[in-house]
């Protein structure tokens, strides 16, 4: 499974729908995912690859790390895997 892929599973998983409900497009409010589900999210994501995700819980949208949609987090998630040493 590729990192794309496993992404879109654990964010479905999170938002409790099935993996075909989750397109890259998304954003994680419209998926229902509410700031407690997004840390979550991090948190799964960070375990799945190994990679820690620079992530401020009390204030989302600021820092390096874009969540604005689905394929952000993806593209977000695959550089940091790239750069683990």
């Amino acid at each position: 499974m590729n990192i794309r892929d496993k992404v879109m599973q654990i964010i479905a998983e999170m938002a409790l729908l099935e993996v075909a409900d989750v397109r890259e497009e998304s954003t994680l409010e419209s998926l229902g995912i509410d700031s407690l589900g997004l840390v979550e999210s991090i948190f799964a994501i960070e375990e799945e690859f190994d990679i820690t995700i620079p992530f401020n819980a009390n204030d989302p949208n600021e820092g390096d790390f874009d969540i604005t949609s689905v394929a952000t987090i993806i593209q977000g998630i695959e550089k940091l895997v790239a750069a683990r040493p």
